[in-house]
């Protein structure tokens, strides 16, 4: 049940691939206790904790409107285990952008250990166009659905010819299911609107400050939330840091992947020409990069069919994006990849992994892709993009130039409403990252720009480990031991710290 799960929140992230100040209009929210709070029920659907209650959240479509029409947000909660030991809410910030969180408290309740759970309310919520929250879809076809084309593979000779034409055609299919609104909800898709959305819930519930452990994608609208609402954020945790540089936010999360993918790699290599390993690939360490590297160019010549997936062939591109999911959670992951390297090596194919949900698989491709596109304005010259992809074919061949390729948002519809937010080291010291030293999508580059960017507001935690999402799952004990200490006492390290793999 964890590999599907992860495997829908690999997809989901996938179809994101697809001094800057916020207007003081657009940036107001309630202070204070709202006078009516949610009406919380028992949350429809199975999988959910029984204690997990939800409700709904109204919040303006348009905060320079904040009268105008409103649209729900799905929240959940888990109460304190220990009332008496309650420090108050820790919002559950998901990454993507595209990922549900309403699930979120029955998730990490089962990770996070019992100090935090008796210290805080876990608060969960699908954010705005996601799920349960008023949802949005541009009705993309079947096909584009398919983690190849919601990530910019170019051709096998580096060609952007048919990521050109999906990026047209999904475009298209925002903009015509835009048309009813003139896009309104559509073009609402932001990380500052998500940021906003945060304060209204925290007001929601009652809370005068409220704390938050965002993840991947979710470091960025926390670090957003916490720049524009800096009296409103008791202890903040970022745990797998995107970098936030304000000219390319999203367009610079999806490069960041083919530094990421060659800082991860060793580790595979290193697993895959274990003597000890049933799966062992290669005699040594080094020969199992060019064992991939030849085996994905014979895919890209000759794929072999692979009835059921999407697309049903294994060919060169499929395999380097398999590598790359893989990389996401090694101790899960690696020996389905190796798998599948020896079944391509002898012609055959295991059976198809299942998909997600179609429904689910539009709703979280429309909104990654709305986020990342209304957030700065792209590109739109195929010849910058087919520069970047052919400088980065040549220095990163495990990637094949994808992470640079063309996306929806070089012929988005929209232009952007307002620039990034700027995230700066002005405000209370209350923020603790968290990083894996190697990191295949949110890579330690980055994180150390959100680390310098912050300056004195923040402590940062390296953990020497290799995977996506540190905390409580690809970390180690002495990173998980520092960031559990900061959420139940307030105590950071006094200076940024390594925690090396013995703990």
């Amino acid at each position: 049940m964890k590999k599907i799960k992860r495997r829908a929140a690999l997809v989901a992230a996938s179809a994101a691939v697809f001094s800057l100040t916020v207007p003081l209009a657009a940036s107001a929210a309630p202070e204070g206790r709202a006078p009516d709070g949610p009406a919380w029920e028992r949350c429809e659907g199975g999988g959910a904790d029984p204690r997990q209650e939800c409700a709904t959240v109204q919040v303006p479509l348009d905060y320079a409107d904040p009268d105008g029409r409103q649209i729900s947000l799905a929240i959940s909660r888990i109460r304190s285990e220990k009332p008496q030991s309650r420090r108050g809410a820790l919002l559950l910030i998901p990454g993507g952008p595209g990922n549900t969180g309403l699930n979120g408290p029955t998730d990490r309740a089962k990770q996070l250990p019992a100090s935090v759970r008796d210290a805080y309310d876990l608060i969960g919520f699908d954010p705005r166009g996601l799920g349960r929250s008023t949802p949005v879809s541009c009705g993309f076809a079947r096909g584009d659905l398919s983690p190849m084309k919601l990530r910019p593979w170019p051709g096998p000779d580096g060609s952007l010819d048919e990521s050109v034409a999906t990026g047209r055609r999904m475009a298209r299919a925002c903009e015509r299911s835009g048309e009813a609104d003139g896009g309104a909800l559509l073009r609402s898709l932001t990380t500052a609107n998500e940021a906003r959305d945060l304060d209204r819930i925290r007001a929601a519930l009652g809370e005068r400050k409220i704390s938050a452990w965002s993840v991947s994608y979710g470091t960025y609208p926390g670090a957003v939330y916490n720049q524009l609402f800096p009296h409103r954020v008791d202890r903040l945790v970022l745990d797998s840091n995107d970098n936030p540089d304000p000219t390319k936010v999203g367009r610079g999360w999806i490069a960041a992947h083919e530094a990421g993918v060659e800082d991860s790699f060793p580790a595979f290599a290193k697993w895959a020409s274990d003597p000890g390993n049933p799966l062992r690939l290669a005699q040594r360490e080094d020969e199992v990069r060019p064992l991939f590297l030849h085996l994905a160019q014979e895919l890209d010549r000759k794929p072999i069919p692979w009835p059921g997936a999407n697309p049903a062939e294994l060919n060169g591109n499929v395999l380097r994006h398999e590598l790359l999911s893989a990389l996401y959670a090694p101790r899960e992951s690696f020996d389905g990849l190796a798998e599948l390297i020896l079944a391509a090596r002898a012609g055959k194919v295991p059976p198809a992994p299942p998909a997600p949900p179609e429904d689910f698989m539009q709703n979280a491709a429309t909104v990654g892709t709305a986020v990342v596109c209304n957030d700065v304005k792209w590109p739109t010259d195929a010849a910058t993009y087919q520069r970047g992809v052919d400088e980065s074919r040549a220095r990163f061949p495990l990637t094949a130039g994808m992470p640079r390729g063309v996306t929806p948002c070089a012929f988005w519809p929209y232009a952007p409403k307002e620039p990034p937010v700027r995230i700066t080291d002005r405000g209370p010291s209350n923020v603790l990252l968290v990083q894996n030293a190697r990191d295949v999508a949110t890579p330690l580059a980055g994180a150390l720009e959100l680390r310098k960017a912050l300056g004195g507001r923040a402590r940062m935690v390296t953990v020497d480990s290799t995977g996506h999402d540190a905390y409580l799952d690809n970390g180690n004990e002495c990173g998980d031991r520092t960031v559990t200490r900061y959420l139940v006492t307030g105590k950071r390290p006094g200076r940024d710290v390594y925690c090396a793999t013995a703990g």
